[in-house]
């Protein structure tokens, strides 16, 4: 069976749009957060938006266009010294980009599920509703995905930063020296398939909750 570019084109267009709010949700939420918890860093970069455009980032859109399913967007400036709370404050910043997400997917499981109960006629079916159901499929699968993705307990991802905040003060600093390892660790995970062994059952089960 050949490969149809076509019906990949049109997966991708409908995929594109989940895909923008998922990344520009969730580090708006970053940026948000730490501006509540004292730090307008983000707030002067102009970064405090939806506006997709502004997290855009080119390689991790390419990525998207080859996995049909991760990427990432520009990382959202924040100064966790001029946070409020110094020891959890770094962690509550970071876990408010996975929260968006997953609540971005509880959402998008409700406009699913009402979408596919609809009865309606079979043309209004095959040019409305089935692109609708796809794109609000996509919108679960990649929120949970990019969710769950980050939660990885590596730095710089958002569960290293929780996890640092947790540690004790001598074993986070030790920790956070790994950081300039971590797209290199990440990397390694990816190309051993321990992210697909340990991270996709997890994305497959809360996909199918959800749906």
């Amino acid at each position: 069976m050949g490969f149809d570019i076509n019906s990949f084109l049109r997966e991708l267009s409908i995929a594109a749009v989940p895909f923008l709010m998922a990344i520009t949700v969730h580090e708006a939420s970053h940026g948000y957060a730490a501006y509540m918890l004292g730090d307008d860093t983000a707030k002067r970069a102009g970064r405090l938006t939806l506006n997709p455009l502004k997290h855009l980032d080119p390689l991790g859109l390419l990525v998207l266009f080859i996995t049909r399913l991760f990427g990432w967007a520009k990382p959202v400036p924040v100064n966790f010294t001029n946070l409020n709370n110094k020891k959890y404050g770094p962690a509550i910043v970071a876990g408010a980009g996975p929260t968006a997400n997953f609540i971005t997917a509880i959402l998008s499981s409700i406009i699913y599920n009402i979408i596919i109960s609809l009865n309606v006629s079979q043309s209004l079916h095959s040019t409305v509703i089935v692109p609708l159901a796809m794109m609000a499929f996509f919108s679960i699968q990649i929120n949970i995905a990019l969710g769950i993705f980050n939660l990885i307990p590596i730095l710089p991802l958002d569960g290293g930063r929780i996890l640092q905040s947790f540690l004790p003060l001598n074993a986070a600093y030790k920790f956070s020296q790994m950081e300039q390892y971590g797209f290199v660790i990440i990397v390694i995970l990816l190309l051993t398939n321990v992210i697909d062994r340990f991270v996709f059952p997890i994305i497959n089960v809360l996909v199918n909750l959800l749906t």
